[in-house]
């Protein structure tokens, strides 16, 4: 039984200590206006971050970013892998925002 309970733990901690370095992995900071995504030839994201010289697909599972439509902020996220495809823009998983 304590080898199991060892095991289980070792596993936990592991487990753990993956998945927090997945998320500082690749962070990103961008300023710009976020708009309302639309219908769109590449289809993913909920929103679109525009900044002066490109734009960003958005995604959030912490943020409304209803909130910030037509609104100048500054977003926190990393890239989701996989992204881009059909020409579409980089997608972002939104962990924070800040209205400028």
């Amino acid at each position: 039984m304590k080898f199991f309970a060892l095991s289980f733990f070792t596993a936990l901690i592991f487990f753990a200590n993956t998945c927090n370095r997945q998320e500082t992995e690749g962070q990103m900071e961008l300023t710009g206006k976020i708009e309302s995504q639309g219908i769109t030839s590449y289809q993913y994201g909920t929103h679109v971050l525009k900044t002066e010289n490109e734009f960003y697909a958005l995604r959030s599972d912490k943020i409304d970013l209803d909130k910030f439509i037509g609104k100048k902020v500054t977003v926190s996220g990393s890239r989701i892998d996989g992204y881009p495809v059909d020409g579409g823009p980089l997608y972002i998983l939104v962990t924070n925002a800040k209205q400028l």
